[in-house]
């Protein structure tokens, strides 16, 4: 089963919302972003979570920000997972002490090179739970650029690694992207939204599309 992560919520209820339509994951950016939100409102959508008893996982998104500075708003917002989105080196990584997903950003690399890089994360990150995301990598934007990359590419290092497939994704193209791909997971934020806000009707959409796409 194709993993799904929500990316950028910033209110209880899409957060709630989201987990109850069936996401795996839901991700709060903690970096700067127009979907950045602060750790006390992390820390409310958090709790909302945890007392609904709510399933879904929940990732805090960094980009570049100090890894003990990281660890003490993992901890203070009761985080699942930390996302490193930014240049973050894979020693960089090892000093983080909760599961991780490591961005790898698609500019024009070639299967080969992604792959070799992935493993070296995974001989870095033996000890820890991990996974890779590749997004793409559009100027200084380190995510939620509404471009896809070649899910050829995607495809070929799935084989070898625990991916998820991210940038541009649509209820519209998503199921393609899983045909094409094969990843563990995807992830979406601009394209479930409708004028810059999250639509609980495409967030619904989107996850049907994932899970028909896997019955298929």
């Amino acid at each position: 089963m194709t993993r799904v992560k929500i990316c950028g919520i910033k209110e209880k209820a899409h957060a709630l919302g989201t987990s109850r339509a069936g996401a795996d994951f839901i991700g709060l950016v903690l970096a700067p972003s127009p979907r950045q939100i602060t750790v006390v409102k992390a820390q409310e959508i958090v709790s909302a979570i945890r007392e609904q008893n709510e399933p879904v996982a929940v990732v805090g998104v960094f980009v570049n920000m100090p890894a003990p500075a990281v660890n003490r708003i993992a901890r203070a917002c009761n985080l699942d997972w930390v996302q490193l989105s930014g240049i973050e080196t894979w020693a960089y990584c090892q000093m983080i002490d909760r599961p991780l997903i490591k961005v790898v950003h698609i500019e024009d690399q070639s299967p080969e090179e992604v792959s070799y890089r992935l493993a070296q994360g995974d001989e870095a990150l033996s000890r820890q739970e991990h996974c890779y995301l590749l997004d793409s990598r559009i100027g200084e934007q380190y995510g939620g650029t509404g471009v896809t990359f070649d899910w050829n590419l995607a495809g070929e290092v799935a084989r070898d690694f625990p991916l998820i497939v991210a940038g541009g994704l649509t209820p519209e193209n998503v199921g393609e992207a899983i045909k094409t791909a094969a990843p563990w997971g995807v992830d979406v934020s601009s394209g479930v939204e409708v004028d810059g806000v999250k639509s609980t009707i495409r967030i619904k959409a989107f996850i049907e599309a994932v899970r028909s796409a896997d019955a298929s």
